[in-house]
């Protein structure tokens, strides 16, 4: 039985984007072991299968010369008893760690599964050293997966990695999106169960946000907007508030204290969430893919997004709306203007979304990629 070994900074990170994949490649013939600090309780059915292992080790978050060399002799321990056939590793932090520990214990597949470009937020010296962190963690690292094909072009352009060795799986993400979580035959009765729960009329327009609550989600963008559109409506923003320091402290103390906006701190059915609110808002500074698109998507509900790599491929694909970075100017055109049309929820953008990002057709995809590597020992050795 071959053995695999999945590396993330966090737990929660397994269940949101690689749970679905690691339970289907467990079935099909593989050992796993994961390797995470612990943030969250595990899926159950990754808790419940034999061939599914959980190690915990302190994954630093930031920049920790001593934390991070601890990282790297702990994953290296760990490695070099197991002696994996396959390491991949994803999250900056984690994948740098497990890109040289891997090295050192001569792991013949090292898979980057690369989900966005951390260091394009930074300025001056901090963004020389993120990129260079980087570069260095993609040398290493015997092949690449982006998870957008606008991400792996934005790469090769930077020469981040040598385009010899990267590819995109299917049509891109990181999981996928699970059908069967996001159903749109439920999506009336979410809808009036969470409308009801949160006091929102049928016919009243919601617009919402689901994900990190912080600057470089677009959040100032998304309140301005709000503030200033010229037709009634409520707004929805869901999710982890760790990153409100990062706001303009005058927009978000309007919208706290305005009754039409909702702030919800995450939950664990967020499907319902997305079947309630009418338009998703999406005007991120950066992408890996914005997996928060497809799940809306599955369960009938559009999405305005930033003209950035991953959320716009998305739209391109099934369907929305683009709005310009950093400009609530046109995030507010773009709202407006889908204010005014009519019968929004579409049941076909969700069989086209579950077509091309669908967890199911997804994994076997993956499974046909392990194979591969395994096959073939990696593209550069």
């Amino acid at each position: 039985m071959k053995k695999i070994c999945y590396i993330t900074t966090r737990t929660g990170t397994i269940n949101v984007f690689f749970s679905s994949q690691i339970y289907f490649l467990s079935k099909n013939g593989f050992d796993i072991t994961i390797i995470a600090t612990k943030s969250r309780k595990l899926d159950e059915k990754l808790t419940n299968s034999s061939n599914i292992h959980f190690i915990e080790v302190e994954i630093p978050r930031g920049i920790s010369v001593a934390r991070t060399l601890k990282c790297i002799y702990e994953i290296k321990k760990i490695i070099h008893k197991n002696k994996f056939d396959l390491v991949q590793y994803s999250t900056p932090n984690a994948a740098f760690c497990s890109s040289i520990a891997a090295k050192l214990e001569n792991i013949k597949i090292r898979n980057y599964h690369l989900m966005g470009y951390r260091y394009i937020s930074y300025r001056g010296i901090k963004k020389i050293i993120m990129k260079l962190i980087e570069k260095f963690t993609c040398l290493l690292s015997t092949d690449i997966e982006c998870v957008s094909v606008g991400n792996m072009n934005f790469g090769i352009t930077e020469k981040i990695f040598n385009q010899n060795k990267v590819t995109v799986v299917a049509n891109g993400s990181s999981g996928g999106v699970d059908t069967d979580k996001f159903d749109i035959s439920k999506r009336e009765k979410w809808r009036k169960k969470i409308r009801k729960e949160l006091n929102i009329e049928d016919k009243e327009f919601v617009f919402g946000f689901i994900g990190r609550i912080t600057r470089d989600k677009g959040i100032n963008e998304i309140i301005t907007a709000f503030k200033n559109l010229k037709y009634p409506a409520k707004l929805i923003l869901l999710g982890q508030t760790e990153g409100i320091q990062t706001l303009n402290p005058e927009l978000w103390s309007w919208a706290k204290s305005n009754t039409d906006v909702i702030v919800h701190s995450p939950v664990d059915n967020v499907e319902e969430y997305y079947a309630a609110i009418d338009i998703l808002l999406l005007p991120s500074y950066r992408e890996g893919f914005g997996n928060v698109i497809i799940e809306a998507a599955s369960v009938g509900t559009l999405s305005i997004v930033s003209d950035i790599p991953g959320p716009k491929e998305i739209i391109g694909n099934i369907g929305g709306s683009i709005c310009v970075p950093r400009d609530p100017i046109s995030l507010l055109e773009k709202m407006e203007s889908i204010m005014k049309e009519k019968n929004i929820c579409s049941y076909n953008l969700a069989k086209c979304t579950q077509e091309l990002y669908g967890s199911h057709m997804l994994n076997k995809k993956i499974l046909q990629r392990k194979l591969s590597l395994l096959k073939n020992e990696g593209v550069y050795k």
